[in-house]
């Protein structure tokens, strides 16, 4: 039984390529959400923020991917369109496409979780591993179909 992956770092432009290295075994799909997700805290919040990524597959195959930092306020905005010449701001867009749902949770002392859930599925999809269970955690934003 293979347990849920929890990556503690400092959010740096280096540690997002060693975020994609920690989740091979996860998946193409697992491995953009992530980095999508710790590039938006070093963008948006700065080099040397203090992240918890965590992952886990639950019973049914699918993988949840979570990333922690300490700014409640600083919330992810998917955007409807960006322009062809604009560096950024596609991020979250890839997100919103590969996941089945995602959204932001909190915690009490613990900033905000934004978090994705990803089908497996053949192509580089999430990899199923044996469930490790995780934290229930409402989505209180982002796109949650049920």
């Amino acid at each position: 039984m293979r347990p849920a992956t929890t990556l503690e770092l400092l959010a740096t432009p280096a540690e997002v390529s060693g975020v994609r290295r920690a989740l091979s075994a996860y998946g193409a799909d697992v491995q953009l959400c992530a980095s999508e997700l710790v590039t938006n805290v070093v963008q948006h919040l700065g080099e040397g923020v203090p992240v918890t990524v965590r992952v886990w597959c639950d019973d049914g195959g699918r993988t949840r991917l979570e990333v922690t930092d300490p700014d409640p306020r600083a919330l992810p905005v998917l955007r409807a369109s960006v322009g062809a010449d604009e560096e950024s701001g596609r991020g979250l867009a890839l997100l919103d496409a590969l996941a089945t749902r995602w959204g932001v949770a909190y915690g009490p002392g613990r900033g905000k979780t934004v978090w994705c859930e990803l089908e497996a599925g053949p192509g580089g999809g999430a990899v199923p591993v044996a469930s490790v269970g995780g934290p229930g955690r409402a989505a209180t934003a982002g796109r949650d179909p049920r």
